[in-house]
């Protein structure tokens, strides 16, 4: 059997959202073991001046914890 948390991530790139995810998962397996997927929950852009500045998602991340 396994058990399985969830972490929300908040990850802002000035790149792409493709960025952001990527950013993202590489931090949550700095600190976490057994990162098994994610999901992008939200989307959001900044905009100054009628251009995309940056790329923010919020990340739903789960691990399976150790036994």
């Amino acid at each position: 059997m396994s058990v399985a948390r969830v972490t929300t991530l908040s990850v802002r790139s000035e790149t792409s959202f493709e960025d952001a995810v990527a950013q993202g998962i590489a931090r949550a397996n700095k600190t976490l073991r057994g990162v098994s997927g994610a999901w992008v929950k939200e989307q959001k852009v900044e905009v100054v001046g009628g251009a995309i500045t940056a790329w923010s998602v919020t990340l739903e991340v789960t691990f399976v914890l150790d036994d």
